[in-house]
Protein backbone atom coordinates (compact mmCIF):
# COMPACT_ATOMS: atom_id res chain seq x y z
CA UNK A 1 0.00 0.00 0.00
CA UNK A 2 2.56 2.36 0.97
CA UNK A 3 4.49 1.38 -2.06
CA UNK A 4 1.73 2.05 -4.26
CA UNK A 5 1.59 5.88 -2.55
CA UNK A 6 5.23 6.00 -3.04
CA UNK A 7 4.80 5.35 -6.95
CA UNK A 8 2.17 8.07 -6.93
CA UNK A 9 3.65 10.59 -5.59
CA UNK A 10 6.61 10.05 -7.84
CA UNK A 11 5.16 10.44 -10.61
CA UNK A 12 4.70 14.42 -11.34
CA UNK A 13 2.57 13.94 -14.04
CA UNK A 14 -0.64 11.41 -12.34
CA UNK A 15 0.04 14.09 -9.50
CA UNK A 16 -0.94 17.25 -11.64
CA UNK A 17 -3.47 15.15 -13.21
CA UNK A 18 -5.52 13.89 -9.99
CA UNK A 19 -5.34 17.28 -8.86
CA UNK A 20 -6.94 18.69 -11.65
CA UNK A 21 -9.69 16.29 -11.78
CA UNK A 22 -10.06 16.69 -7.47
CA UNK A 23 -10.29 20.98 -8.34
CA UNK A 24 -12.91 19.91 -11.00
CA UNK A 25 -15.00 18.11 -9.48
CA UNK A 26 -15.17 20.20 -6.49
CA UNK A 27 -15.64 23.30 -8.69
CA UNK A 28 -18.69 21.47 -10.38
CA UNK A 29 -19.86 20.90 -6.26
CA UNK A 30 -19.21 24.39 -5.56
CA UNK A 31 -21.32 25.31 -8.67
CA UNK A 32 -24.18 22.59 -8.05
CA UNK A 33 -24.62 24.22 -4.18
CA UNK A 34 -24.52 28.11 -5.19
CA UNK A 35 -27.40 26.99 -7.90
CA UNK A 36 -29.31 24.75 -5.47
CA UNK A 37 -29.28 27.58 -2.50
CA UNK A 38 -30.11 30.22 -5.54
CA UNK A 39 -32.86 27.97 -6.74
CA UNK A 40 -33.97 27.30 -2.94
CA UNK A 41 -34.15 31.33 -2.56
CA UNK A 42 -36.13 31.69 -5.19
CA UNK A 43 -38.37 29.08 -4.64
CA UNK A 44 -39.20 30.35 -0.97
CA UNK A 45 -39.63 33.87 -2.75
CA UNK A 46 -42.06 32.67 -5.20
CA UNK A 47 -44.33 30.24 -2.96
CA UNK A 48 -43.99 32.41 0.03
CA UNK A 49 -45.88 35.30 -2.44
CA UNK A 50 -48.29 33.19 -3.59
CA UNK A 51 -48.75 30.93 -0.51
CA UNK A 52 -49.45 34.03 1.60
CA UNK A 53 -52.26 35.48 -0.59
CA UNK A 54 -53.68 31.99 -0.55
CA UNK A 55 -53.38 31.35 3.23
CA UNK A 56 -54.84 34.71 3.63
CA UNK A 57 -57.86 34.09 1.71
CA UNK A 58 -58.02 30.54 3.77
CA UNK A 59 -57.96 32.70 6.73
CA UNK A 60 -54.98 30.23 8.02
CA UNK A 61 -52.45 32.94 9.46
CA UNK A 62 -49.71 30.00 8.96
CA UNK A 63 -45.93 31.31 7.69
CA UNK A 64 -45.36 30.75 4.13
CA UNK A 65 -41.63 30.30 4.84
CA UNK A 66 -41.79 27.61 7.41
CA UNK A 67 -44.03 25.38 4.98
CA UNK A 68 -41.59 25.84 2.21
CA UNK A 69 -38.60 24.79 4.45
CA UNK A 70 -40.73 21.57 5.91
CA UNK A 71 -41.59 21.08 2.05
CA UNK A 72 -37.58 21.10 1.00
CA UNK A 73 -36.89 18.99 3.77
CA UNK A 74 -39.47 16.36 3.14
CA UNK A 75 -38.81 16.52 -0.57
CA UNK A 76 -34.99 16.05 0.46
CA UNK A 77 -35.79 13.24 1.94
CA UNK A 78 -37.48 11.50 -0.45
CA UNK A 79 -34.77 12.26 -2.58
CA UNK A 80 -32.22 10.48 -0.80
CA UNK A 81 -34.67 7.58 0.25
CA UNK A 82 -35.65 6.96 -3.32
CA UNK A 83 -31.57 7.26 -4.23
CA UNK A 84 -30.68 4.76 -2.05
CA UNK A 85 -33.50 2.53 -2.77
CA UNK A 86 -33.14 2.16 -6.61
CA UNK A 87 -29.48 3.56 -7.55
CA UNK A 88 -26.50 0.94 -8.48
CA UNK A 89 -23.28 2.53 -8.17
CA UNK A 90 -21.73 0.12 -10.08
CA UNK A 91 -23.07 1.21 -13.74
CA UNK A 92 -23.96 4.71 -15.11
CA UNK A 93 -27.59 3.17 -15.94
CA UNK A 94 -28.37 2.34 -12.13
CA UNK A 95 -26.84 6.09 -10.84
CA UNK A 96 -29.31 7.68 -13.48
CA UNK A 97 -32.02 5.67 -12.89
CA UNK A 98 -31.22 6.67 -9.02
CA UNK A 99 -31.23 10.28 -10.04
CA UNK A 100 -34.55 10.07 -11.77
CA UNK A 101 -36.59 8.39 -9.39
CA UNK A 102 -35.58 10.38 -6.79
CA UNK A 103 -36.42 13.74 -8.49
CA UNK A 104 -39.69 12.38 -9.50
CA UNK A 105 -40.13 11.86 -5.62
CA UNK A 106 -38.82 15.00 -4.62
CA UNK A 107 -41.04 17.04 -7.23
CA UNK A 108 -44.22 15.22 -5.87
CA UNK A 109 -43.23 15.86 -2.38
CA UNK A 110 -42.98 19.29 -3.13
CA UNK A 111 -46.54 19.68 -4.81
CA UNK A 112 -48.02 18.45 -1.86
CA UNK A 113 -48.67 21.96 -0.09
CA UNK A 114 -50.14 23.45 -2.90
CA UNK A 115 -52.19 20.60 -3.57
CA UNK A 116 -53.16 20.54 0.10
CA UNK A 117 -54.14 24.59 -0.10
CA UNK A 118 -56.38 23.81 -3.14
CA UNK A 119 -58.00 20.66 -1.33
CA UNK A 120 -58.67 23.59 1.27
CA UNK A 121 -60.08 26.11 -1.00
CA UNK A 122 -62.27 24.10 -2.58
CA UNK A 123 -63.73 23.01 0.19
CA UNK A 124 -63.88 25.93 1.72
CA UNK A 125 -65.98 27.45 -1.38
CA UNK A 126 -68.26 24.76 -1.20
CA UNK A 127 -69.31 25.69 1.85
CA UNK A 128 -69.52 29.40 1.78
CA UNK A 129 -71.64 28.45 -1.70
CA UNK A 130 -73.93 26.08 0.45
CA UNK A 131 -74.07 28.75 3.30
CA UNK A 132 -74.90 31.51 0.54
CA UNK A 133 -78.49 29.86 -0.05
CA UNK A 134 -79.97 30.40 3.18
CA UNK A 135 -78.22 33.62 3.42
CA UNK A 136 -79.64 35.09 0.31
CA UNK A 137 -83.18 33.67 2.38
CA UNK A 138 -82.29 35.53 5.35
CA UNK A 139 -81.47 38.90 3.62
CA UNK A 140 -84.78 38.87 1.66
CA UNK A 141 -86.53 38.45 4.52
CA UNK A 142 -84.91 41.20 6.78
CA UNK A 143 -85.10 43.96 3.76
CA UNK A 144 -88.79 42.87 4.04
CA UNK A 145 -88.61 43.89 7.52
CA UNK A 146 -87.72 47.62 6.66
CA UNK A 147 -83.79 46.72 6.88
CA UNK A 148 -80.89 47.88 5.07
CA UNK A 149 -78.98 45.83 3.11
CA UNK A 150 -75.37 46.80 5.31
CA UNK A 151 -78.32 45.70 8.52
CA UNK A 152 -78.68 42.42 6.34
CA UNK A 153 -75.02 41.65 6.31
CA UNK A 154 -74.68 42.38 9.59
CA UNK A 155 -77.20 40.07 10.35
CA UNK A 156 -75.84 37.34 8.97
CA UNK A 157 -72.49 37.73 10.24
CA UNK A 158 -73.74 37.82 13.55
CA UNK A 159 -76.04 34.19 12.85
CA UNK A 160 -73.91 32.70 10.29
CA UNK A 161 -70.97 30.70 11.26
CA UNK A 162 -67.56 30.60 9.40
CA UNK A 163 -66.80 30.60 6.50
CA UNK A 164 -69.49 33.03 5.22
CA UNK A 165 -69.31 35.25 8.38
CA UNK A 166 -65.58 35.52 8.13
CA UNK A 167 -65.92 37.04 4.40
CA UNK A 168 -68.67 39.14 5.19
CA UNK A 169 -67.10 40.41 7.99
CA UNK A 170 -64.07 42.06 6.21
CA UNK A 171 -66.53 43.05 3.67
CA UNK A 172 -68.02 45.16 6.16
CA UNK A 173 -65.04 46.45 8.40
CA UNK A 174 -63.76 47.49 4.29
CA UNK A 175 -66.91 49.67 4.44
CA UNK A 176 -66.60 51.22 7.76
CA UNK A 177 -63.27 52.34 7.10
CA UNK A 178 -64.29 54.39 4.32
CA UNK A 179 -64.06 51.74 1.62
CA UNK A 180 -67.12 52.12 -1.04
CA UNK A 181 -69.94 50.00 -1.03
CA UNK A 182 -69.14 48.76 -4.68
CA UNK A 183 -65.42 48.68 -4.09
CA UNK A 184 -66.11 46.35 -0.96
CA UNK A 185 -68.31 44.34 -2.83
CA UNK A 186 -65.63 43.80 -5.80
CA UNK A 187 -63.09 43.00 -3.62
CA UNK A 188 -65.38 40.45 -1.54
CA UNK A 189 -66.18 38.77 -4.75
CA UNK A 190 -62.52 38.74 -5.74
CA UNK A 191 -61.26 37.23 -2.26
CA UNK A 192 -63.60 34.96 -2.19
CA UNK A 193 -64.21 33.72 -6.11
CA UNK A 194 -67.89 32.06 -6.41
CA UNK A 195 -69.92 32.09 -9.51
CA UNK A 196 -72.61 32.16 -6.92
CA UNK A 197 -71.46 35.55 -4.87
CA UNK A 198 -70.53 36.98 -8.55
CA UNK A 199 -74.26 36.23 -9.27
CA UNK A 200 -75.34 38.23 -6.16
CA UNK A 201 -73.21 41.20 -6.24
CA UNK A 202 -73.78 42.02 -10.23
CA UNK A 203 -77.21 41.60 -8.96
CA UNK A 204 -77.16 43.85 -5.63
CA UNK A 205 -75.24 46.34 -8.43
CA UNK A 206 -77.77 47.13 -10.84
CA UNK A 207 -80.43 47.13 -8.13
CA UNK A 208 -78.45 49.97 -6.83
CA UNK A 209 -78.37 51.72 -10.35
CA UNK A 210 -82.04 50.58 -11.37
CA UNK A 211 -84.05 50.68 -8.48
CA UNK A 212 -85.05 46.79 -8.68
CA UNK A 213 -86.44 44.77 -6.17
CA UNK A 214 -83.76 42.89 -3.94
CA UNK A 215 -85.93 40.53 -1.77
CA UNK A 216 -87.54 39.34 -4.80
CA UNK A 217 -83.88 39.09 -6.48
CA UNK A 218 -82.27 37.13 -3.53
CA UNK A 219 -85.09 34.85 -3.67
CA UNK A 220 -84.42 33.73 -7.20
CA UNK A 221 -80.92 33.92 -6.85
CA UNK A 222 -81.16 31.26 -3.88
CA UNK A 223 -83.87 29.00 -5.96
CA UNK A 224 -81.20 29.01 -9.33
CA UNK A 225 -78.33 28.12 -6.69
CA UNK A 226 -80.15 25.26 -5.05
CA UNK A 227 -81.19 23.65 -8.07
CA UNK A 228 -77.74 24.00 -9.29
CA UNK A 229 -76.06 22.80 -6.59
CA UNK A 230 -79.35 19.74 -6.57
CA UNK A 231 -78.11 19.03 -10.65
CA UNK A 232 -74.08 18.95 -9.55
CA UNK A 233 -75.02 16.11 -6.97
CA UNK A 234 -77.10 14.37 -9.21
CA UNK A 235 -74.32 14.03 -11.42
CA UNK A 236 -71.71 13.71 -9.23
CA UNK A 237 -73.76 10.59 -8.05
CA UNK A 238 -74.05 9.60 -11.61
CA UNK A 239 -70.41 9.86 -12.58
CA UNK A 240 -69.22 8.23 -9.02
CA UNK A 241 -68.74 4.81 -10.78
CA UNK A 242 -66.84 6.02 -14.02
CA UNK A 243 -64.47 7.94 -11.02
CA UNK A 244 -63.80 5.11 -9.27
CA UNK A 245 -62.66 2.72 -12.43
CA UNK A 246 -60.47 5.19 -13.58
CA UNK A 247 -59.11 5.53 -10.19
CA UNK A 248 -58.79 1.67 -10.11
CA UNK A 249 -57.46 1.71 -13.12
CA UNK A 250 -55.17 3.75 -13.11
CA UNK A 251 -53.12 2.36 -9.41
CA UNK A 252 -53.61 -1.32 -10.43
CA UNK A 253 -50.17 -0.39 -12.68
CA UNK A 254 -48.93 0.69 -9.86
CA UNK A 255 -49.23 -1.44 -7.30
CA UNK A 256 -49.11 -4.62 -9.70
CA UNK A 257 -45.13 -2.96 -9.84
CA UNK A 258 -44.73 -2.44 -5.92
CA UNK A 259 -45.99 -5.79 -5.42
CA UNK A 260 -43.58 -7.41 -8.26
CA UNK A 261 -40.97 -5.45 -6.83
CA UNK A 262 -41.46 -6.57 -3.30
CA UNK A 263 -42.18 -10.47 -4.42
CA UNK A 264 -39.15 -10.43 -7.17
CA UNK A 265 -36.73 -8.02 -6.39
CA UNK A 266 -33.87 -9.57 -8.61
CA UNK A 267 -36.45 -9.93 -11.60
CA UNK A 268 -37.47 -6.72 -11.25
CA UNK A 269 -33.64 -4.70 -10.96
CA UNK A 270 -33.11 -6.60 -13.84
CA UNK A 271 -36.26 -4.74 -15.20
CA UNK A 272 -34.93 -1.31 -14.00
CA UNK A 273 -31.61 -1.45 -15.03
CA UNK A 274 -32.26 -2.76 -19.14
CA UNK A 275 -32.84 0.19 -21.33
CA UNK A 276 -36.06 -1.08 -22.25
CA UNK A 277 -37.64 -1.49 -18.64
CA UNK A 278 -36.60 2.39 -18.39
CA UNK A 279 -38.17 3.22 -21.44
CA UNK A 280 -41.45 1.21 -20.61
CA UNK A 281 -41.74 2.75 -17.32
CA UNK A 282 -41.49 6.36 -19.11
CA UNK A 283 -44.32 5.17 -21.21
CA UNK A 284 -46.74 3.70 -18.84
CA UNK A 285 -46.52 6.92 -16.76
CA UNK A 286 -47.15 9.06 -19.82
CA UNK A 287 -50.35 6.66 -21.04
CA UNK A 288 -51.42 6.77 -16.77
CA UNK A 289 -51.30 10.66 -16.85
CA UNK A 290 -52.70 10.93 -20.39
CA UNK A 291 -55.63 8.19 -19.37
CA UNK A 292 -56.26 10.48 -15.62
CA UNK A 293 -56.74 13.48 -18.17
CA UNK A 294 -59.00 12.51 -20.71
CA UNK A 295 -61.37 10.23 -17.75
CA UNK A 296 -60.82 13.72 -15.58
CA UNK A 297 -62.17 15.62 -18.72
CA UNK A 298 -65.41 13.37 -19.03
CA UNK A 299 -66.22 13.22 -15.34
CA UNK A 300 -66.14 17.08 -14.87
CA UNK A 301 -69.09 18.73 -16.28
CA UNK A 302 -69.58 22.28 -15.68
CA UNK A 303 -73.20 23.39 -14.70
Amino acid sequence: MFSGLLDFFSDPQLVLISLLYAFSFGLLAWSLLIGMQEAAANYDEVYASEAARELENLFLFIPPQRIARIARVAALIAFLTFFVLFTNVGSLLGMIRGVVLGGIAAGLVLAVPRLLIRFLRKHRLEKFNLQLVDALVSMSNALKAGFSIMQAFETIVKEYPNPIRQELNVFLQQNRVGVRFEDALDNLDERVGSEDLTLMVRSIETARLTGGNLTEVFEKIAKTIRERIRIEGRISAMTAMGRLQGLVVGLMPLLLLFVLTALKPQMMRAFYTSPAGIGMLILVLVLELVGYLVIRKIVNIDI
